[in-house]
């Protein structure tokens, strides 16, 4: 019986196995360290375990770029604003879609401002074993906190999700300024370094975790802009800009008024930073002081602005996918979303159609039309303060 020539590998297979085979030997020899691991299609190369929604679905969309997106869990999250902007509510709403999934929360409270009766009307649940208020002064407060209830809550539980805000940076001091007598004492750098440290060390901790840490901050007029720069920045210096996944930049454009007075306000979410689509798309919802954000209401303006609906006086048009068209005033988009999960999961996925950003190839396209718009994009905040 005539023996089969052994087969070997040709030069050119060794060659296209050299980085597996290399990368394999690395994590047999580092098996308690670290690890390489493939980075291929078939796989979520920003690995987030989980999102939590904004309470705004359109926000959601600008943020991560996909379907039931919204805040990358694993990661750092800041929301900036002027005053009354609605970062406190924001951070309510987090919560609640954070309890919604199963998860717990805690608030490292730093203004001595949150309003129980308030949370509760976003769907807030205020039991102790849902949520826990921590009243801290100092950043250093703040970072041994979070270190400390992270360490915790992994050790009785992997996989349970963790939000944790900070709210606010802005209003925190630092042990030496507390120290200090009210007079001007130099430059206040002790803040910013102390977290750009902190920064450093829990960006690990919580990368493959199931946590989200969401800081809000309050804007300050830059002095030392530029004529085209950004005429704001925020309290802390550079390192929450440069660790956070996510940087949302929350403007109040308008006052909702009925005759009894104003009972709400118009919201404009800028992102100003996310890793997980493209930059600078900004979201517009209605907030109202009883129930906070209005999500629906945010849709129409999208299906307005993207034609999928026709607009005749009080009512709009909509053509659905089998046909059929249905004639709806404002006042009745939102109970047709509640009761008609159908109508509702078609007028979503239609709008995430117009939203999704798809990727293409290098060198594709030319967009023509496309303008280098160097002029300040903070007209908002500008009419805002006259």
């Amino acid at each position: 019986m005539t023996k089969e020539p052994k087969k070997t590998k040709s030069v050119d297979t060794e060659e296209d196995d050299l980085l597996s085979t290399i990368a394999d030997e690395f994590n047999r020899k580092n098996k308690d360290g670290i690890q390489t691991v493939s980075f291929d299609e078939s796989e979520d190369i920003s690995l987030i375990p989980d999102w939590v929604s904004t309470g705004s679905s359109i926000l959601d969309l600008a943020i991560s770029n996909r379907a039931d997106g919204g805040l990358p869990v694993g990661r750092f999250v800041e929301l900036t604003g002027l005053e009354g902007t609605g970062k406190s509510l924001m951070a309510a709403h987090i919560v609640a879609n954070t309890q919604k999934k199963g998860g717990v929360a805690i608030i490292l409270d730093t203004e001595n401002a949150p309003s129980p009766a308030f949370w509760k009307s976003v769907g807030v649940d205020l039991s102790p074993n849902k949520l826990r208020l921590i009243p801290v002064s100092t950043v250093e407060d703040i970072f041994n906190t979070i270190e400390w209830w992270v360490a915790e809550i992994r050790k009785a539980s992997k996989d349970k999700l963790l939000t944790i805000i900070v709210d606010s940076v802005a209003a925190a001091s630092t042990k030496t300024e507390k120290e200090s007598e009210h007079g001007k004492t130099g430059y206040a750098t002790d803040k910013s370094i102390i977290i750009s440290k902190a920064m450093r060390k829990i960006t690990n901790m919580i990368g493959k975790q199931k946590i989200l840490i969401v800081f809000t901050n309050q804007l300050r007029q830059n002095l030392n802009a530029m004529a085209f720069g950004d005429k704001w920045v925020v309290s802390g210096g550079k390192a929450l800009a440069y660790h956070c996944s996510v940087r949302v930049r929350l403007n109040t454009v308008g006052k909702l008024k009925k005759e009894d007075g104003i009972i709400g306000v118009t919201c404009k979410a800028d992102v100003k930073k996310t890793r997980f689509g493209p930059g600078y798309r900004s979201a517009t919802f209605d907030i109202y002081y009883d129930s906070g954000i209005a999500d629906y209401a945010g849709w129409i303006d999208v299906l307005k602005k993207k034609s999928l609906v026709t607009q005749g006086g009080a009512y709009y048009t909509y053509k659905r996918l089998n046909g059929e068209s249905m004639k709806f005033s404002s006042k009745e988009f939102i109970p047709m979303m509640q009761t008609n999960k159908e109508l509702r999961d078609e007028v979503y996925g239609r709008i995430c159609e117009e939203w999704i950003m798809k990727y293409k190839e290098p060198n594709s396209v030319i967009v023509d039309e496309a303008e280098v718009d160097t002029s300040d994009d903070e007209a908002g905040i500008d009419a805002e303060n006259g």
